[in-house]
């Protein structure tokens, strides 16, 4: 048994969202102490060299990055980056900092290994976050800033806001994300349209030549989705992130309520199969035509191969770091490493796309 499941049950005793900041805070440790994170990065960070490529002109020495969601300040991407991630997508970060939604706001579903979340962009604000990638930027693996929208802007200021955050932040990342589908601000997943995301593209392209991408919600009419991602396409999108966390509560056995009300958003393993299958038609459409990057219910090494197979270039994980600890990014890539040798790909871009 790894040190963090004999240490995990005693985190389960906390509030999710006290456990997770008591993380962070561990994980400030190796970066102060250079030996500690020399000895983390030594352990953690392998290089498989069937597992490297080159996207949209940056070098991913492995696919499984970290989520948008668990590094919401960019703080602590030197910790994630030690541990084995081959890249780190920060944020949701907004234009002006805000406090996010009431607690309690996140919620877990052990048996499921999933979690329910409302937390509504809670985050510093890109000056916050400015701060923070000053310290570290260039770094040796892709940084991704994904930007969301602040909650008290109306629906007409939406791209102005977006504007704002790109234009701070541009020379900081090395790709920046559009989160157009949190459930967890209101009227933000109505801006998954052909019009807003035309605009969105073409004003990023304007400020920036650097990779963009748009993070999709799972709930969207099939048909929408496809033609919303056609034209991200169309205006230049550098990849797709599919998916965000779902509102179809059925997904999980008892889903916390609010005033009799379902809320928040549900990740994890209770994901798997919708996100997988969103994989599957975005793969079946889009997979030569632009990057696609897989997020939900992705929890081992079987998981990623899968999406990896039907599309995507890189996967991300959230719940199940939360779940496993730090071991599971090594074992992750060790295991598709080899999963890849016996099926006989010499490298993970020729496994892209091959079961659609």
């Amino acid at each position: 048994m790894s040190f963090y499941r004999k240490i995990r049950p005693y985190f389960y005793k906390l509030e999710p969202e006290k456990a997770h900041n008591i993380a962070v805070k561990i994980m400030h440790l190796p970066e102060k102490i250079p030996l500690l994170e020399s000895m983390f990065a030594s352990h953690y960070c392998k290089v498989y060299n069937n597992l490297g490529q080159d996207i949209n002109g940056l070098h991913f020495y492995n696919p499984i990055g970290i989520a948008s969601g668990f590094d919401k300040n960019g703080d602590i991407i030197r910790s994630l980056a030690a541990i084995g991630f081959g890249h780190v997508e920060v944020g949701s970060v907004t234009q002006m900092p805000q406090d996010g939604n009431p607690k309690p706001r996140v919620f877990r579903h052990v048996e499921e290994e999933s979690m329910q979340n409302s937390m509504g962009f809670n985050n510093i604000g890109v000056r916050g976050m400015l701060a923070n990638l000053k310290n570290i930027y260039p770094f040796c693996v892709p940084i991704g800033i994904n930007i969301g929208k602040n909650k008290n802007i109306a629906q007409s200021d939406s791209l102005k806001n977006y504007e704002l955050s790109l234009d701070a932040l541009k020379d900081y990342g090395d790709y920046f994300a559009f989160n157009l589908s949190s459930p967890n601000t209101p009227g933000l997943r109505d801006l998954q349209n052909e019009d807003f995301v035309k605009e969105l593209l073409d004003m990023a392209k304007g400020i920036t030549n650097k990779p963009l991408f748009i993070k999709i919600s799972p709930d969207m009419n099939i048909d929408s989705m496809i033609s919303v991602c056609s034209s991200a396409i169309e205006h230049g999108v550098g990849g797709i992130i599919a998916t965000n966390t779902s509102i179809e509560y059925e997904l999980i056995k008892n889903p916390v309520k609010k005033d009799g009300q379902c809320f928040g958003g549900i990740s994890g393993k209770a994901l798997k199969a919708k996100a997988t299958e969103i994989m599957r038609i975005l793969g079946q459409h889009f997979h030569k035509k632009t990057t696609l990057i897989a997020v939900g219910g992705i929890s081992n090494a079987n998981d990623a191969y899968e999406r990896i197979k039907l599309g995507a270039s890189l996967v991300q994980i959230l719940s199940a770091f939360i779940y496993e600890g730090p071991s599971i990014v090594a074992k992750m890539n060790y295991e598709l490493s080899e999963k890849l040798k016996s099926d006989g790909f010499n490298n993970v871009t020729e496994a892209i796309g091959v079961a659609i």
